[in-house]
Formats: structure tokens, sequence, C-alpha cells
């Protein structure tokens, strides 16, 4: 994605998330424990995930950025709710330990928090 490192360690480190720290710990993998999912506008939404919300020029770069780098994606980028209160797009895909990742922005950053 892009992130500069911070401070590591053996078991850490630190990444500059558009400029928001985010800290990536070891956790070996437990075998048979995956991800849950939860159904989102015709979607199978990981659970758990973390998430991040960027202005629409960023997310649409990032987007390109990492189809061009042949990310697999768990949800392609797209835009969901269209018309809706919280419009907003959208793309899930999983860091290299297999945490959840979704990166989405507002087509209004006012509808944020939008029922």
């Amino acid at each position: 994605m892009g992130c500069p490192e911070g401070r590591s360690a053996d078991t850490w480190i630190d990444f500059d998330l558009f400029g928001h720290q985010i800290v990536a710990h070891l956790k070996p993998p437990v075998p048979g424990q995956g991800h849950l999912n939860n159904a989102v506008d015709g979607h199978d939404v990981p659970v758990p995930h973390f998430g991040v919300v960027l202005a629409q020029d960023e997310w649409e770069s990032l987007a390109e950025r990492l189809r061009s780098r042949g990310t697999r994606f768990i949800i392609e980028p797209y835009t969901r709710f269209k018309g809706e209160p919280g419009e907003q797009s959208t793309m899930f895909f999983l860091d290299p330990a297999g945490n959840a990742l979704e990166f989405k922005a507002f087509a209004d950053i006012g509808q944020l928090f939008a029922r």
C-alpha cells in the first residue's frame, strides 16, 4: 500500500497509514480459524476488520495502485448504497498477516454515520 514504516521490533511494526498509526503484531496462525462474515449490500464482509476513511481521490488512487500490483481483493472496489444515505466507495483485502482491511470514501463525508 506504500505505507511508510515506523518503529519496529521482532514481533511488531508501526506504519503510517494515511497519517494514522497502525501497529501490526505477529500472531502465528491458528489452524481452522478464519474470518466470519456479515452480509452487507450483497457481499460477505469479513469480521473482524479494520477500516480507514479516505477522501474520494485518495481512495481511487489507492484502488488503482492495488489493482496494478495484483492485489487479491475479498471485495473488489465498488460503490455501495448508491443513492442512499451513507453512499460509499469501498474495498476489502487481507494484509500479509491475514488481517482484513477496509478502505472507503464517502460521496458526502457528512453521511459518515448516517442511518
